[in-house]
């Protein structure tokens, strides 16, 4: 194999503090065969690999879990928001439909509208009220079989 040479000297331009300029230095390149060299396994070596790597699964499992967390947190805060919104709107709907309802329940405004359609109000005996039932009416119902009409069988 050759070797080569490369003298390197120092650039006379540069100034330094003594006027000596000193050797030169010479360099000599050398082709290095490395391919029948055998690598040998360190069992310590493997051992301390063995536990970075678990320390570096443990510490992405931590990193990972806190940031799902802080993920579903934030989430979970828009969706308490939008469901206070949600709320918030039926609520005032309930109000405005609670509005509507006693308007549309005023006797006054029924009577109107029932004069337009050419109703008249009753007559005496026309109204039943129901609230005021016999006492009858007031304890369970029971079937009572001398209501039953049987017809004579053919």
């Amino acid at each position: 194999m050759a070797a080569a040479a490369t003298i390197h000297t120092v650039d006379p331009s540069v100034k330094h503090a003594s006027l000596w300029t000193g050797t030169p230095e010479i360099y000599f390149s050398k082709a290095i065969d490395n391919s029948r060299l055998v690598k040998v396994e360190d069992p310590q070596r493997a051992r301390e690999m063995k536990r970075f790597f678990v320390a570096l699964a443990c510490l992405f499992v931590l990193v990972f879990t806190y940031a799902w967390q802080h993920f579903k947190a934030i989430d979970y805060g828009y969706k308490i928001e939008a469901a206070k919104r949600e709320l918030n709107d039926k609520t005032e709907m309930n109000r405005a439909l609670r509005l509507e309802d006693a308007s549309l329940r005023d006797p006054e405004r029924i009577d109107v509208l029932a004069r337009r359609m050419g109703l008249v109000p009753p007559e005496p005996g026309q109204v039943i009220r129901m609230d005021t039932a016999t006492s009858d009416a007031q304890g369970p119902v029971v079937a009572d079989a001398g209501q039953v009409k049987l017809t004579p069988a053919r």
